[in-house]
This record gives structure tokens, C-alpha cells and sequence, in this order.
């Protein structure tokens, strides 16, 4: 899909999160628009460069590659995604996070809900059960129409746009959710202060990031300098799964004081390990789990009352 992607090249003059010089931050390496496999000084493609935020720890790439039409990134066949059984009812998805939310949310699991980036619907569905007025944003034109028609999401209730382009009125929301979608986002942090003005005094914003501090990306960067190049394995602008940041809790932390927010917590998950032997993921897992180095990060925000 890539290669049919026409993109426009935008210099970084700052951190996006916290706002630092970009001349502030250091360069990592180079990340090409493909899979970069064990010797990828022996791929072609177009390359850019990758810095990480001295101030924050924020990752990004410089110059920032954007697409001239979102729907060359995310007009995906769902089916094609995801298996077969991801579609079915599944009573536990997005459990743990609605549990996590029952214990730090006020006034309980009641009012509005949005889900940013709502896929399939199913996270809609998950927050409708648990009792919540929900209403979603889906940039992807087949993955809207897969919630729609097979999950039955109300079209009313699922803009088709971006969260750049979606209108709701402010202070509407208890509860927002931004599910693996901050890292796609060419502007996280102004995202970010347009969901704090649709939320409520008193409400919850939910992200899950992932981590500019994780274990098995610093292992495989080890190893391409083991072969003497600049590559490394961070983000990936120009394919899929078009990562464009990595996060840090300190980022959120300067990017909430910023827009009127506070960060309630931040929590690390180990998650998959990808990218090294199999024999060798019990063991990675472990040292992730102990020294906080797993691959994604989930953010509890809320602006104060």
C-alpha cells in the first residue's frame, strides 16, 4: 500500500508534545518506508529520519511524512485486517479498561462516551453495555461501513472524518477514548486539547500508546549497529501500521499542563514480543515486566472539575 501513497514532507520545528526546539532533540537513525528485515542496508525504498525529544522522550520522524489522502493509509478491508473471529461478540473486549474506568470515574459509569478512531465498533459496543450514551469518529470509509452493518452501529452515532475535522459541542463528554490511534496522528498534542474541550469537567480520557522506551526496539537498534549502519527499528511513518510517534509518560505529562489536563496514571504493558526468537520471549517478557520496558503504554487523563 505504501507505494501507492503520495505523501508531502513537513519539517518538525518543535516537539509536538512539549514543545522543545526540534534542534533540542537527537537523531536516532533512519526507518525505511518497508519491512527493514535482518540486512536492511540491502533494501530500497525512501528513508527518513528519526529523532527522539531530549526534553520529553518523545519519538518522531523528521522531516514528518504525510499523506496527501488519509484514505491512501485507512480505507483497509476489515476482513482482510483482522481474522474471522475477531467479528464475533466477545463479551471481554475492552473489559479490563471499562473495569480500570469503574474505579476512577466519579459519578460511576453513566453519561457520554466517545470513541476516537472506533474501527468495527466494537469498542462502541462495549461502552453502550457498560451503560454509556456512546458515539464514535472513523476516518476509514470500510471500516465504517463494517460497523455499521455488521456490528450495528447507528450511521448518526459514527462520524466518517478525522478528529481534525469532527464537530461535537464543547464540555459534552464524560468519558473519551483514543484506542491506538494518538501514534497515527500528525499533530497528537493539538488532537489531544480538541478532545479536552468536548470533555466535561471532571471527565476521563483514555489512550493507549506505544512506548518510546521499549526493550526490543533498543535489542534490534543494537543489532543494526552491530552491522555498522544508522538504521532502527522505531515507528514506521510510510507502512503499516503508520506509526508515527512513540510516547513517553513525561510527554503526556507536559503536553496535559499545557491543555488543562492531569494525569491520573500511566500503566505499561509488556504486550507481544516481536522481531527475535521465539525461545527468547519468555525471558524478554520478564525483564520487560521488570523494568518497565514493554511496548505500550496506556494513559489515564482527566481534565480537573
Amino acid at each position: 500500500m505504501s507505494n501507492r501513497c503520495v505523501y508531502e514532507f513537513e519539517s518538525c520545528l518543535a516537539c509536538d508534545m512539549c514543545q522543545a526546539p526540534v534542534e533540542d532533540s537527537r537523531v536516532l537513525g533512519v526507518r525505511l518506508n518497508r519491512s527493514q528485515g535482518r540486512l536492511p542496508q540491502q533494501q530500497r525504498g525512501v528513508a527518513v529520519t528519526v529523532c527522539q525529544c531530549r526534553s520529553c522522550g518523545l519519538i518522531f520522524a523528521d522531516p514528518l511524512p504525510k499523506p496527501l489522502s488519509l484514505q491512501d493509509h485507512y480505507n483497509l478491508n476489515p476482513e482482510q485486517y483482522w481474522p474471522a473471529e475477531y467479528f464475533a461478540p466477545d463479551p471481554h473486549y475492552f473489559c479490563a479498561q471499562i473495569q480500570r474506568l469503574r474505579s476512577i470515574m466519579p459519578q460511576g459509569l453513566t453519561g457520554r462516551a466517545l470513541d476516537i478512531g472506533a474501527g468495527v465498533g466494537k469498542g462502541m459496543v462495549a461502552l453502550e453495555q457498560a451503560g454509556f450514551d456512546v458515539w464514535g469518529i472513523e476516518p476509514g470509509s470500510q471500516f465504517h461501513q463494517m460497523a455499521t452493518r455488521r456490528m450495528g452501529i447507528d450511521p448518526a452515532r459514527l462520524q466518517l472524518t478525522s478528529i481534525e475535522e469532527a464537530v461535537f459541542p464543547e464540555n459534552h463528554f464524560d468519558f473519551i477514548t483514543f484506542g491506538a490511534v494518538l501514534e497515527h496522528l500528525p499533530r497528537p498534542a493539538a488532537a489531544l486539547g480538541k478532545a479536552a474541550g468536548w470533555l466535561k469537567a471532571g471527565g476521563i480520557i483514555h489512550l493507549e500508546v506505544p512506548s518510546s522506551n521499549w526493550l526490543v526496539a533498543r535489542i534490534v537498534n543494537g543489532y543494526y549497529r552491530l552491522l555498522g549502519t544508522r538504521w532502527v527499528t522505531h515507528l514506521s511513518p510510510m507502512h503499516p501500521p503508520f506509526h508515527l510517534y512513540e510516547f513517553s509518560p513525561l510527554s503526556f505529562e507536559k503536553a496535559a499542563g499545557r491543555l488543562g489536563l492531569t494525569v491520573l496514571e500511566v500503566d505499561r504493558q509488556v504486550c507481544e514480543v516481536f522481531h527475535l526468537p521465539r525461545f527468547l520471549h519468555r525471558l524478554l517478557r520478564r525483564c520487560m515486566a521488570a523494568t518497565n520496558t514493554g511496548m505500550q503504554l496506556t494513559v489515564w487523563l482527566a481534565r480537573p472539575g
